[in-house]
């Protein structure tokens, strides 16, 4: 066994690798950017090394600075935990011309699996269904259009070197199908620099089911299923273990064909192999295909660390020094249910963009796992994945797993950023996702009841009054005043509304509230606020903003009244950044005639791009920016003037 790994990654997946080799024993070596310097994984270990700039291709995609900081520090192996590097056979390559270990499968392995089109060959030899398509090297445009007739609409057009949804569109019609190949394409060549695709038969309720495999180089097992067909435009979002609804004939079935395709490629380590699946007709053992080979750990690893009781981490450690696999297929069995949510700094009710701020307040229940790479304090920022954690939970039954999650997002308190916790509350409350019934097309069908902006109740507007008068404090109320109570009033925002207050003390417990026009008293009963029987919330406050912990987490702002002269929003007329970002494409030009929605510019930011509209028409009056400039939150890309008549 090894004394000392590095971690080639950040975040909680750096987090989760350390926290395994540090309890084995293992001396850890974290690397890190410029702005990460002060990240918890660097925290947490050992050893520490700085390794370039903010952006990835200045620091974690830097595969020489990396080995070379594995050779400074002593580190005899490197686990490249899941994104930046991990699937890069050409790091692999190097990591072994070092003389150091790769914590993974072999250069040879990733490159077999790295293209689609070519991994699905090699899975059509080796007897693993594949989905009807073209995966063929003739790219022309023409060509790619008449083998999509032949596979017959609907269509998907996938990146062939891709993987996360990027590169991916779904086509439902001829007509849809040359814009749709040029955004795929475009995407993919940000992405992968490769802007090759192949085109599949798109499966009418599709399932997203992945089986975890475990390689030694030449025999592999299989750790059962994950269910993954909770996703937003091709992003997971919520993920389990067993699939619900699945036959043994069907898990048996799955997991001969996933066993197939790592050993015929000769894998080594955990690896996941993805599956579409045909849910029309339940769970049937001839209506799988395969999808794709994952050539590393997932995000979604624990909710098979769950059912299992299998430390993966370990598993690809002790299997790259050299060892075993530490158990048979026939030891391996499935206990209880377990779920995953993934919490993002993401503003949900505005298209779910990609948010950043600093995390004021933190803080997980104790009954579930929380997978975390940041703590209270620590910013989310805009040049990595806004991920926040990953919340897992674990039951007897699936029903009794989901209640436990529902629970769990609803006490799990984050402020400093607007979250995606709320839409994850939605979708753990969902009646289909209960009983089961799921498809990779839920989301996006009911999208507008899982999307609810909060509406904030008097106890929420009164919690967050108090937070800002410091009013729950002894002896806060004391003063002079004659013949009446002591009064005070304070105003706060919500959602851009202004919510006026007024506090009446009658005493050290009680209060009576005036908020807007209702009447609401407050009595401190035991220590404990209340109002009508009911405690009031828990609250943190940053600043000039309160966020009050309940309905999963509502900010108000407070008003300074010797500040009111807010600036008033725009009219439409200036096209802003939402948030920092690269500017991939200027698609306006000056003294264009545009109407409402046409797409003006396209920024992209945490690894996505966002297609900047017009919000009226009008006429380009101005070009203020350009294709690559990077630009922060709030910059004007493009100012209109109303249209001459």
């Amino acid at each position: 066994m090894f004394d000392t790994i590095l971690i080639a990654n950040r975040s909680e997946i750096a987090c989760r690798v350390i926290e395994t080799a540090q309890a084995m024993g293992l001396r850890c070596v974290a690397v890190h950017s410029d702005v990460d310097a002060d990240a918890k994984h660097v925290q947490m270990a050992d050893i520490a090394v700085s390794i370039g700039g903010p952006a990835p291709a200045d620091s974690y995609l830097r595969g020489d600075a990396i080995i070379a900081a594995a050779l400074e520090t002593g580190a005899q192996a490197i686990h490249p935990g899941y994104g930046f590097l991990s699937e890069n056979p050409d790091f692999v390559d190097a990591v072994t011309a070092a003389g150091l270990v790769f914590i993974g499968p072999s250069a040879d392995a990733i490159r077999k699996m790295g293209l689609k089109d070519a991994a699905k060959a090699l899975m059509e030899q080796a007897g693993v269904p594949v989905v009807p398509g073209y995966h063929g090297d003739n790219q022309d445009a023409d060509h790619l259009a008449q083998q999509a007739e032949k596979i017959g609409y609907p269509v998907l057009i996938k990146a062939v070197a891709g993987g996360g949804g990027k590169g991916m569109r779904l086509v439902e019609k001829p007509g849809d199908f040359a814009a749709a190949l040029d955004s795929a394409r475009s995407e993919a060549r940000s992405a992968f620099g490769n802007d090759a695709v192949l085109v599949e038969k798109f499966v009418t309720k599709p399932r997203h089911i992945e089986v975890q495999v475990f390689g030694d180089g030449t025999h592999a097992l299989h750790l059962f299923e994950r269910d993954c067909s909770l996703q937003r435009r091709h992003q997971k979002v919520i993920e389990e273990a067993p699939a619900p609804g699945m036959t043994p004939e069907m898990r048996a079935a799955m997991g001969r064909a996933a066993v197939r395709a790592a050993e015929a490629i000769g894998y080594a380590g955990a690896g996941t192999v993805e599956f579409i699946v045909d849910g029309s007709d339940g769970l049937r053992p001839d209506r799988f295909w395969f999808m794709e080979m994952n050539t590393r750990l997932q995000v979604e690893h624990p909710v098979t660390e769950a059912i299992t009781g299998v430390d993966l981490a370990e598993w690809q450690l002790r299997v790259a020094a050299g060892e075993a696999l530490p158990k048979a297929q026939e030891d391996l069995t499935i206990t209880g249910h377990a779920f995953e949510a993934r919490l993002y700094a993401e503003d949900v009710p505005k298209g779910f963009l990609p948010a950043t701020g600093r995390l004021t307040h933190l803080e997980f229940p104790a009954f579930c796992r929380a997978d975390s790479g940041v703590r209270a304090g620590d910013t989310i920022s805009p040049w990595y994945d806004p991920m926040i954690a990953k919340v897992i939970v674990h039951g007897p039954t699936r029903e009794v797993a989901l209640s436990r999650l529902s629970r769990a997002l609803e006490q799990t308190q984050v402020a400093g950023t607007v979250t995606n916790l709320a839409f994850l509350g939605a979708l753990a409350r969902h009646p289909g996702f209960a009983q089961g019934d799921v498809d990779t097309g839920l989301i996006a069908r009911d999208i507008d009841d899982l999307v609810i902006v909060p509406q904030p109740q008097p106890r929420h507007v009164v919690a967050a009054a108090m937070a800002a008068l410091d009013a729950g404090r002894d002896g806060w109320d004391r003063g002079f005043t004659l013949w009446r109570p002591l009064v005070r009033a304070v105003t706060l925002a919500f959602q851009g509304e202004d919510i006026a207050l007024e506090l009446r003390a009658q005493g050290p417990d009680r209060h009576e509230w005036s908020v807007a026009e209702e009447r609401v008293t407050a009595r401190r009963i035991a220590g404990e606020w209340q109002i009508g029987g009911v405690a009031l919330p828990r609250t943190a406050l940053a600043g000039d903003v309160v966020t009050v912990f309940d309905d999963y987490g509502l900010a108000f702002r407070v008003i300074d009244p010797l500040d009111r002269a807010g600036a008033a929003s725009g009219d439409g007329n200036l096209v802003e950044a939402p948030m920092p970002g690269l500017v991939k494409a200027v698609l306006a030009s000056v003294g264009q005639s545009v109407t409402e929605g046409d797409r003006l510019a396209v920024l992209e930011a945490m690894k996505m791009e966002h297609a900047l509209l017009a919000a009226r028409d009008g006429v380009v009056a101005e070009v203020l920016t350009q294709a690559g400039a990077q630009v922060e939150a709030g910059a004007a890309l493009v100012r209109l003037e109303p249209q001459e008549e």
